[in-house]
């Protein structure tokens, strides 16, 4: 089966959603490439950790890519990223440590819970209250810490958990959705670094063109394809209503969801 195809198409799809909605698209990428790495018979208990591993690398990029057009719109809160990005890089150091010593059984209930809860949130457009100011250092790098060890443990560039706590912090949405896929970079870069540092020493269990636990293939061809479509998903959110492309990704997150809970034997 020409594996790069279905990577390709992956990253594009990705990608697009990335840019429109903020996030890095690991509730996505991750069910994703654990069917894919179980239909290349990678060894079983690292499939999970694998998949958690390429879509925090994937997610630099995605990243990377969509908040330029987010800065370019002036979308971007620079202040907020510098006060929270300290915490971040701890949090999510700290997460991606944690995930390598959960079996994959354990992180496949935690994901299949994120997801279904991430999808429930959005259908029932569950946006905080905007009661609050931002708060101080302290609250920030707390807040940040958190947000970055969820990111990592469940492989995502943390706009479900950033848009909502900027949301309640009386930051208008557009400005929200642009600095959480800044907020997501420094999250992507820590992940990842966790991620290869953690899988460097499982290497013997590992497939070939493996970084710890960055699967350089899949790597590959995530980015080339996220890279060129998460703009058009970032210009998207700026021109066109959404609520029509929001409903199709929650669709979607569902039936992932349900498929990674009764369709695998990891």
């Amino acid at each position: 089966m020409e594996w790069w195809l279905v990577y390709l198409i992956l990253g594009a799809v990705v990608g697009f959603f990335a840019g429109l909605l903020g996030i890095g698209g690991g509730l996505v990428i991750v069910p994703a490439l654990t069917f894919i790495f179980i239909a290349q018979d990678f060894p079983v208990d690292r499939i999970l950790h694998l998949a958690l591993g390429t879509t925090m690398a994937s997610i630099v990029f995605t990243s990377a890519s969509s908040l330029r057009v987010h800065h370019f719109h002036g979308a971007v809160n620079w202040a907020i990223v510098k006060q929270i990005t300290p915490g971040i890089i701890i949090g999510t150091l700290v997460g991606a440590t944690l995930a390598d010593t959960l079996t994959s059984q354990i992180l496949r209930i935690i994901f299949v819970i994120f997801i279904y809860t991430a999808a429930t949130q959005m259908l029932l457009k569950l946006a905080p209250k905007q009661t609050h100011q931002l708060p101080g250092s302290i609250g920030i790098f707390t807040a940040g810490g958190l947000i970055g060890a969820l990111s990592s443990l469940v492989a995502i560039g943390g706009g479900l958990l950033t848009i909502p706590f900027l949301t309640r912090c009386n930051i208008k949405l557009k400005h929200a959705i642009g600095t959480a896929a800044a907020i997501g970079f420094p999250i992507a870069v820590a992940g990842s670094v966790g991620y290869i540092l953690n899988g460097m020493t499982q290497a013997h269990l590992l497939p070939a063109y493996s970084l710890g636990y960055v699967y350089l293939p899949a790597l590959a061809w995530l980015a080339f394809a996220s890279m060129l479509t998460a703009p058009i998903g970032a210009r998207t959110t700026h021109t066109t209503q959404t609520a029509l492309l929001r409903k199709i990704f929650i669709v979607l997150l569902y039936l992932l969801g349900t498929k990674m809970l009764f369709g695998l034997s990891i």
